[in-house]
């Protein structure tokens, strides 16, 4: 399931990120990788602020919808 459907709390792993190459680069540089791990800590009208190796990051609802998810 996308990103944007987990509940802020929730921590999950990340099975894949998908996307145009240019992306997936943007999304790995900021640390969405397969096997991390990811905290969602608010959301706003789609948009997420999430914990992703150890450091906060606000990613957009397209962006979000890219990354797929497991809860763990």
């Amino acid at each position: 399931m996308p990103l944007t459907m987990v509940n802020s709390g929730e921590k999950c792993k990340i099975k894949k990120v998908g996307g145009k190459e240019e992306t997936r680069k943007f999304l790995e540089n900021l640390g969405f990788v397969a096997g991390g791990i990811v905290t969602v800590i608010s959301e706003t009208g789609g948009n997420l602020i999430v914990n992703v190796k150890d450091s906060r990051v606000a990613i957009g609802k397209d962006m979000a919808n890219r990354v797929t998810i497991q809860p763990v």
